[in-house]
């Protein structure tokens, strides 16, 4: 039941992503073809400043699910289990504290921000464009959770999830490389070392 809200909230937060990035990506060519024109685009930077503070927002969660962040799994699994158990406990508490709180400040900013606009397009409201900031911030303490137990096992077990998604490719790639190649894999046995022969006497 959990792997599959996580393979289906995954699916939500990548197309999301993916639109996020789509859309940036026109507005930038649009902006350049209209200043190469000579007729530049006064929303452009705020547009495209806020559409990058969506994706780096969403992104987040994403990399939040698939525990792609930046950490130090080679320091973790060298202590003892005791301790590298106490040492997740404390970083999750860390994080979560501090996405909860952003959070929640998030909120405080959208009720202050309320009734004013955005410079350059006066018909859109800021606590929209800002509303990213407790939405990704609830999403991330969500993704956070979710893939906690998975992160949990491996941890607790001395695994890696880097090291083990890395192997997991390589092995993915050395497959692909043996249906491409049928003559790598035929010849893959005969490479191994051989025990040395002994003569009977």
């Amino acid at each position: 039941m959990l792997a599959q809200i996580n393979r289906a909230l995954e699916a939500v937060l990548e197309w999301i992503t993916i639109l996020l990035m789509v859309a940036l990506t026109f507005v930038v060519i649009v902006a350049v073809l209209f200043r190469l024109a000579g007729d530049s685009l006064s929303w452009y930077d705020e547009v495209a400043a806020i559409q990058l503070s969506w994706i780096t927002y969403y992104g987040a969660a994403l990399a939040a699910l698939k525990r792609r962040h930046i950490g130090f799994d080679t320091v973790l699994l060298a202590l003892p289990t005791g301790l590298r158990m106490a040492g997740l406990i404390f970083a999750e508490l860390i994080v979560l504290g501090f996405f909860a709180l952003l959070t929640y400040t998030g909120m405080q900013v959208l009720d202050v921000l309320e009734g004013e606009r955005l410079v350059s397009l006066t018909w859109v409201p800021i606590q929209f464009t800002q509303s990213v900031i407790p939405i990704g911030g609830g999403l991330f303490v969500l993704c956070q959770l979710l893939s906690l137990p998975e992160y949990w096992s491996k941890t607790r077990a001395g695994i890696s999830m880097e090291h083990a998604e890395i192997e997991e490719e390589v092995e993915a790639e050395m497959q692909k490389a043996a249906e491409t190649h049928p003559e790598l894999r035929d010849a893959a046995p005969d490479a191994r070392p051989q025990p040395p022969k002994t003569e009977r006497a």
